[in-house]
């Protein structure tokens, strides 16, 4: 599927509107201290998650697809956003952290694997919430962190994280029963 001009336009004008967000609060505050490099990232991620949703979902009119596909990449970036900013287990410095990419790795070969099929994109969403699930327990065994409400944001944070990662799993199953039930053409 090729990307309307119009549509990268689209994408591109709203990545600069939400970085315009930071942009601003740095004039208020210091507590915002953004650099070049920082603005770079987080437009190389939202111009590009923009862009992996309009050729995942631009191909489909099941509107079950689109959001799950909306979902799934708005649960990545917010994964990957977070864990840059300040870090899920720990500061950001933490090399726990990292495996938080191969949570992502799971979901971007399991999409690759399935050809943004529904169903094999529920198996890719569901293997995902699996993944993430398994980071804070081998940081536990891995780490051994000391019993503290640290511990218990670890796990609430990533129990949020799953949740997200199923539902998307859950609306790409729905989507793949409602490709299932229409007659054929």
């Amino acid at each position: 599927m090729i990307i309307r001009s119009r549509n990268i336009v689209r994408i591109v004008l709203g990545s600069a509107l939400l970085l315009s967000l930071p942009l601003v609060a740095m004039l208020f505050t210091d507590e915002m201290a953004w650099g070049p490099g920082d603005f770079v990232l987080a437009g190389v991620l939202l111009v590009g998650t923009g862009l992996l949703y309009e050729l995942a979902a631009g191909s489909t009119n099941t509107t079950a697809y689109r959001v799950a596909v909306g979902v799934a990449l708005a649960t990545g970036v917010i994964l990957v956003w977070a864990n840059l900013a300040v870090g899920l287990i720990g500061s950001e410095d933490n090399p726990a952290n990292l495996m938080y990419v191969g949570v992502l790795a799971v979901g971007l070969v399991g999409a690759l694997l399935a050809r943004l099929e529904p169903r094999g994109m529920a198996r890719a969403s569901f293997a995902t919430a699996i993944a993430q699930a398994l980071v804070p327990v081998v940081a536990i065994i891995l780490w051994q962190p000391p019993m503290t409400s640290g511990l218990v944001r670890v796990l609430g944070v990533n129990a949020f994280f799953c949740a997200l990662w199923v539902g998307s799993a859950l609306l790409f199953r729905r989507a793949s029963a409602r490709l299932e039930i229409q007659p054929a053409a």
